[in-house]
């Protein structure tokens, strides 16, 4: 079982993926926004982070440099719904600054899952 930190601002799709990742038997720990990542990232040794890029406060692509940075061995997945400017963009920024994966909204339970498991190794 992998401890998954998930930082998704929306809440209905911080539910819907926090229920598939533990009932995929991990330890979800759900963020609204990546503002606590710094003080949390001791607290919570994260196998997995999974976070959102378009986020209030303190945004994904902050999130990655700051794990990149502070955490280089835990996984990162990206995900965007790009907003106006659609999410081409914004998931090519976050590979480049460590992200493993990247995927645009809506993200498939499956695809979500399979990338997981293969980037932990399952």
């Amino acid at each position: 079982m992998a401890r998954i930190l998930l930082i998704e601002d929306d809440q209905q799709v911080r539910e819907v993926f926090s229920e598939l990742l533990a009932r995929a038997g991990h330890d979800v720990v759900p963020m609204v926004n990546g503002r606590d990542v710094a003080k949390l990232r001791d607290a919570v040794a994260a196998d997995l982070v999974i976070t959102d890029i378009l986020m209030p406060e303190r945004d994904g692509l902050e999130v990655i440099c700051e794990l990149r940075r502070c955490a280089p061995e835990v996984k990162i997945i990206a995900i965007s719904g790009g907003r106006t400017i659609g999410p081409a963009l914004y998931l090519e920024s976050a590979e480049s600054l460590g992200a493993d994966r990247a995927f645009a909204k809506p993200v498939e339970g499956a695809e979500l899952l399979a990338a997981v498991r293969e980037l932990l190794g399952e």
